[in-house]
């Protein structure tokens, strides 16, 4: 485990607030794969970088053994953090991949792949969670790229209140992240707070930034957020951060980033900045071209 004993820590004039909480909606994807859509279209603008974010966690294996068989992207990238189970990642620029439990796949689908995520287990729990980050204009045709990390890549520390943080993007408390991106300049932390702790994080004031709960409740400024709950979180102009507190033990994700600005065009598993854009990106995965670059 990669463990930085003395973080630095930097304090807070002023905590954001809770905007709105959002309960996900229960669906299915891929070969019926069930999950929540935490992030839904409807808020990829205001959650801008963001495009979506799915949790899945089942110990029935009807709910997810088909997995997502053969499928295309284009113009954005996905971020894949298992928390329980093991899926195999193969795609048509040729990279394969077994991401196991606490690990995380990033792959960037640039102008286009084509990929398969297939359970590797016929039993047992299968736990995590999607996160869809868009592309700028500029990179939305860049070469797909891909990236596994297992659990005991990923930069991890623990505040002298007790709380354990993973850091998969951007940077935390003087701790780079597994994966840094100049132009959304995303935040991906997974924290685990033990009851009576409270962790503060420094953020930008024009990034959009959410926070989804996955164990127990915390609050932020005054506001409970339970299990299951996402808070996207205000974004006021004198604030310079968010401070989490947790009455019990918790476990949530902080996810942050610089909105783009740019329009987002969305159909299926393509996401562009205009129609004729996703016209194209049909026609070439038609054709047999879409992965060809």
């Amino acid at each position: 485990m990669n463990q930085i004993l003395h973080p630095v820590s930097t304090p807070l004039v002023r905590a954001r607030g809770v905007e709105q909480l959002i309960t996900g909606v229960a669906t299915s994807d891929g070969a019926g794969v069930k999950l929540t859509r935490v992030l839904t279209q409807q808020l990829q603008r205001r959650l801008d970088p963001f495009l979506m974010l799915d949790a899945f966690g089942s110990d029935r294996p009807d709910d997810y053994i088909a997995g997502f068989p053969d499928h295309p992207h284009r113009g954005f990238e996905t971020v894949t953090y298992m928390l329980a189970g093991r899926m195999l990642h193969r795609d048509s620029a040729g990279h394969e991949g077994l991401l196991e439990a606490g690990g995380v796949q990033w792959m960037t689908a640039g102008r286009g792949v084509i990929h398969s995520e297939i359970p590797q287990q016929q039993e047992g729990l299968m736990e995590g969670f999607q996160l869809w980050l868009n592309l700028p204009a500029r990179d939305k045709m860049s070469a797909p790229w891909y990236r596994d990390f297992a659990a005991n890549e990923l930069p991890r520390f623990t505040t002298a209140d007790g709380v354990a943080v993973t850091v998969i993007a951007g940077e935390s408390h003087g701790v780079p992240g597994a994966v840094q991106r100049e132009a959304t300049a995303p935040l991906y932390l997974d924290l685990h707070l033990p009851a009576d702790s409270s962790f503060a994080q420094p953020l930008p004031a024009g990034h959009n930034a959410f926070l989804y709960v996955y164990r127990g409740e915390v609050q932020v400024a005054g506001r409970q957020v339970s299990a299951g709950k996402m808070a996207i979180l205000a974004n006021e102009p004198d604030a310079d951060g968010v401070r989490i507190e947790a009455p019990g033990d918790a476990r949530a994700l902080l996810i942050a980033g610089r909105p783009l600005g740019e329009r987002i065009v969305q159909y299926g598993p393509f996401v562009m900045n205009s129609e004729q854009e996703i016209y194209q990106a049909l026609a070439d995965f038609r054709d047999g071209q879409l992965a060809e670059g």
